[in-house]
């Protein structure tokens, strides 16, 4: 089976709000093996959701709707459905008792908005909105599913997961799709292609690659298409079996794994503390190590050091070295490491040093120049990378090598 997905609403055509509800549910979709074909966003007109639905139903089993359920005005698609599907709006006892038990709960009044929000089309299969007070609504037509959701990211997911994908898994067709995600770090896209040349085009028939970069990553996405579970399953296993071996310095994670969260993962395994010094990073680094709960078991704590003369003051750097080499060297960056690791008294530390950018690159030293160092506390290793001209894809390029590199620090892995 496929489906399209469409959202109603100005706010995103106007780039107001940003439509993550049409990523969430394609996922949930795939992983019960249905296709996306179509996501398509649409203003809150009438004859743009007709247009909309017209086309959908030509290609898609299922339509998948979010938006313009509200009490308001503008929020017309409830109305817009009953037109569509030829039927008439009539008020669900059921949904109005919820409304009301919502209201009273909230301490507020009951007034002619909150009642309309239990007007819904006669001939269409209510979707109980647990959360909130707009119901979804189900409708099936010319061997096409329809249901319509509120846009309320949190609503619809509560209907998604306990009411509509236990539905579609039981109308489901009987093919299954496996995605696989790898994550790599270290070599840049073109590279990574051309080593892994071989593998691709051996790869069995039933399964599909896909490169996926962003600054500092490249996922690969292997994706499996076929009737017996298991075998796509096992299939998808040898393959990243492979990979293990053919690019073993590089796998970084798998699926939704972060980089911060793996290496998280093996500071509390070994039960051993970070800290982090940071120039050209500006503190992005301790950004994404705190953003995973439980982050406080393993880093001490972080400074961003970003003049010279803190780096002397706080780290204890040698102005000598500064002087001399400049900031954005390797001498520095490690005398950093070690600053950083002392101060915390720390396992390891990662210390960043560069010319972010677009400004202040040097014909020896380009915008983009980055030196990394991590430290075990016996020994400081260090690289230079150049990244590019961009400054926010420098910075987050630097962060996650950065993370990277301590991981390979942990695993004794290759730099």
């Amino acid at each position: 089976m496929n489906a399209e997905i469409i959202t109603i609403g100005d706010e995103i055509l106007i780039g107001q709000t940003v439509d993550t509800n049409s990523a969430w549910m394609a996922n949930k979709l795939n992983l019960i093996g249905i296709d996306i074909i179509r996501i398509t966003s649409i203003s809150d007109k009438k004859e743009e959701i007709f247009k909309a639905l017209d086309n959908a139903k030509q290609l898609a089993d299922i339509v998948l709707i979010t938006g313009g359920l509200g009490p308001t005005d503008d929020d017309i698609t409830k109305k817009a459905l009953a037109e569509y599907f030829n039927t008439k709006l009539v008020q669900n006892k059921e949904v109005l008792n919820h409304v009301e038990q919502f209201v009273i709960k909230r301490k507020a009044f009951m007034n002619e908005r909150n009642i309309r929000q239990a007007d819904v089309p006669e001939t269409c299969k209510v979707v109980q909105n647990k959360i909130g007070t707009a119901p979804g609504m189900w409708f099936e037509q010319d061997n096409c599913i329809f249901i319509s959701m509120p846009g309320v990211p949190f609503e619809m997911k509560e209907m998604m997961n306990n009411s509509i994908l236990p539905e579609l898994t039981k109308k489901k067709s009987d093919i299954h799709i496996i995605h696989k995600v790898i994550l790599t770090q270290g070599w840049p896209e073109s590279k990574l292609a051309e080593f892994l040349e071989d593998w691709e085009a051996a790869l069995p028939e039933a399964i599909s690659l896909a490169y996926l970069p962003s600054p500092g990553l490249i996922k690969l996405r292997l994706t499996a298409k076929g009737k017996d579970q298991s075998y796509l399953e096992e299939i998808i296993s040898e393959q990243v079996q492979k990979l293990e071996k053919l690019i073993p310095d590089l796998i970084c994670g798998f699926d939704s794994e972060k980089i911060e969260e793996v290496l998280g993962k093996l500071l509390i395994k070994y039960n051993q503390t970070l800290s982090v010094a940071e120039s050209c990073t500006g503190g992005n680094i301790a950004h994404l190590i705190t953003s995973i709960p439980g982050s406080s078991e393993y880093f001490s704590g972080g400074v961003v050091t970003y003049s010279n003369k803190s780096k002397e003051n706080i780290l204890s750097v040698n102005k000598s070295k500064i002087d001399h080499y400049g900031a954005v060297s390797k001498e520095v960056v490690e005398e950093m490491a070690e600053g950083v690791r002392n101060l915390f008294h720390t396992d390891f530390a990662i210390a960043t040093s560069g010319i972010a950018g677009p400004s202040g690159g040097t014909e020896e030293k380009p915008v983009g120049t980055t030196w990394i160092a991590v430290s075990n506390g016996k020994r400081v290793f260090s690289k230079k990378f150049v990244f590019g001209d961009h400054r926010g894809r420098n910075i987050q390029s630097a962060s996650l090598t950065a993370l990277n590199m301590l991981q390979k620090l942990i695993l004794g892995k290759e730099m």
